[in-house]
Parts: structure tokens; sequence; C-alpha cells
């Protein structure tokens, strides 16, 4: 039996995390009122039931209405270094040693700031979170370019450029449908050409086009989400996951992802939210590690998901019967999957993540 604070003490990685989806309420309710946002609570406590309870309620509109409240307290760059100094503190208090933090810097320039500055914003939080942070994390960012713009190339570049500061990679993000990655295949082909690394959502809402565009035609390192991967696996649904022998059939797809390792950044909670599972019992997150993929645990919004990484387990751990044993698995999936250096990434599992669970497990 796991305790709560086993799964708090657990270290942890984040690849999948949005920098506008886990501000504190008590944040957004202070730097919107020096701003004048009018927001639909006024209260913090209440503030944070909304974003769930928004996210929560089947509609996409009213999904889509929370991010534009945490957007908007994100347009200067006081507020933008809080916000990510925040964030950095929060993921170390729930055990995380390492995470990439998503954002779009399109969407943090109508203050008047420069992609450059808000770049630069994020990446004084992140030093001033990990310097103030009560247990040691490593935080990276991840810049990411909306998939419905026409701006991904301009940040790509942007990506490369910081890529010694802070910057370990590029993402698009946005709605799937009507919006394939292969849109912004040019950006994609200048990360291949300046050996850049970079993820793609694909796979969460749109199904099996959006993971094979991704993988084929743009090359991703990682698939964001990549949940619907499960479209390409033929299995007897009645059978438990503990008798999978002689039941289950890979498509193409789906064993070209397997047999690449190529890293699923799956995020169940957010998934529910979304419609791409029914629960957590029944998220393709058990199928998929029990088959060996490259699975890891993701956050996504924190904010909107009322979430954490530590709860996130415990999910799973309830759903699947997971123990200490998976848990480091899942860790050691996500680091070697991580956009840092790899005697980095070494260190981290070597030093970091083995030490503690052999010490938890014997």
């Amino acid at each position: 039996m796991i305790t709560p604070g086993q799964l708090t003490d657990a270290p942890k990685v984040l690849l999948h995390d949005h920098l506008d989806g886990g501000l504190r309420p008590e944040t957004i309710v202070e730097l919107a009122r020096e701003i004048g946002h009018e927001l639909p609570r006024s209260d913090a406590v209440e503030l944070g039931q909304w974003f769930v309870e928004s996210a929560d309620s089947g509609s996409l509109e009213r999904y889509l209405e929370t991010f534009e409240h945490t957007v908007a307290v994100m347009q200067n760059a006081e507020a933008i270094t809080r916000v990510a100094s925040e964030s950095v503190q929060d993921l170390a208090a729930d055990g995380v040693v390492y995470a990439e933090i998503r954002y779009a810097p399109e969407q943090h320039l109508t203050g008047g700031l420069s992609l450059e500055q808000v770049v630069g914003a994020v990446h004084e939080g992140f030093e001033h979170g990990m310097a103030h942070a009560e247990r040691p994390i490593v935080a990276r960012q991840l810049l990411t370019a909306m998939r419905h713009q026409a701006r991904s190339m301009e940040i790509a570049e942007l990506a490369v450029a910081y890529r010694d500061a802070g910057v370990v990679g590029f993402d698009i993000a946005g709605a799937e449908a009507g919006y394939p990655p292969t849109r912004h295949l040019d950006a994609f082909e200048y990360l291949q050409r300046e050996n850049a690394h970079f993820t793609i959502h694909a796979g969460e809402a749109f199904g099996l086009p959006s993971i094979w565009q991704a993988i084929q035609w743009c090359g991703a390192d990682r698939l964001g989400h990549g949940v619907r991967i499960i479209d390409d696996i033929t299995y007897d649904e009645s059978a438990a996951l503990t008798d999978l022998e002689g039941k289950v059939e890979l498509g193409r797809l789906a064993a070209y992802v397997r047999d690449r390792r190529i890293p699923l950044e799956m995020c169940p909670s957010s998934n529910l939210q979304t419609g791409a599972a029914d629960s957590i019992a029944q998220h393709p997150i058990g199928l998929l590690a029990k088959l060996k993929f490259r699975v890891t645990v993701n956050t996504d919004n924190r904010l909107m998901s009322g979430t954490s990484m530590s709860r996130e387990l415990a999910l799973l751990a309830e759903a699947f019967d997971y123990g200490l044993a998976d848990f480091r698995w899942f860790a050691i999936n996500a680091m070697k999957s991580a956009f840092i250096p790899f005697d980095e990434r070494l260190a981290i599992i070597d030093n970091v993540i083995k030490p503690w669970y052999a010490e938890a497990l014997s």
C-alpha cells in the first residue's frame, strides 16, 4: 500500500505541463485585480472550483474560456516571471525532480512584449523557482506554436535561438481537426536540420491520422497525448490486463510506435475531461503500459484538472493496482525521453530516481 507521503516524496518526471494551465487561483485573482481584468469568481477558492467545473462541463467553448483568463493575466514580464517561478516551486513541492513546461509565446504579446522578452521572463521565473524550491528540481522550457496560426517557423527559430538558455524543444498545440501537423512541415524540417528536439500534440482528439502525420511526415520525437494509438490495437476487451497472451494484435502504426520507443505523453485526468477516455480504469494507459509502450504520466493543465503528479499516480494506483515499482518505471521512461543531453538525463536517473526507489523498495 502506497502512502500519501510516499507518493509526494517519490521522484517524478513531468514532460507535458502547460504554463498557462497551472496557475495558482490566488495568483490569478491578484494579477487580474492589478490589470482590471474581470473574472467569473473573485474568491480564489471559488475560482479554482470554477476552473475545474468549466473544464469538466463537456463544452469545448467553456473549456477554452478558462484559458482566456489565465492568458489575460500573463501579459507583462513581471506576471509571467511570477507564474513561472510559482509553477516550478509547486511542482518541486509535489516531488517533481525534472519538468518540461510548455507555453505559446505568441499568446503573451498584447502587453507590448516581444517573443524574446516572453522567453526571457519565463527563464527568469524558472531560475527563481529552482533557487527557491523546497526540493531540488530542474525545469526547462518547451516553446509551443498554435497549429491554427501561421507563426510556427518563427517559434521554431526562437526555440533554436534559445536552446542554450533553458529552451529544450518545440511543440504545436491547439485543435487537431482541420489543422494537421503537416501544415507546419517547414518548421519541423527546419528543426531537424538544426538537430533540435520537438514533440507534437497528436492522437488526442483526431485519432490515428494525426499520429501518423506527426511521426512519419513531421518526425516527432514524442507524441503529446497519443492516446488514440489504442485504435490501432485489436484486443479482447473482456480479458484482464494480466491475461493478454494471444489476445492482442498491434497494427502497423502501433507496432512502429512501440518498436521505435516513441514516448507517449499521457495525461489521464485531462483525457477524461476532453472525452478521450471514459474513466481512469478504462484509460488506454493500462493496456499500453502492459504492452510496454514508452508510456509517461503527465498533468497537462493542473489548474483545469485540479490535479498534480501525485494525484495522477494515485488515480492510476487505484485503477490498475500500481505500486512503487510501476512508478519507478514511469519515471525512468520519462527521464529517458527528456530533451536535455544524455549525460544530464543519466545523472538524474542514477543519482536521484534509482537511489530513492531502491531504498523505498528494500
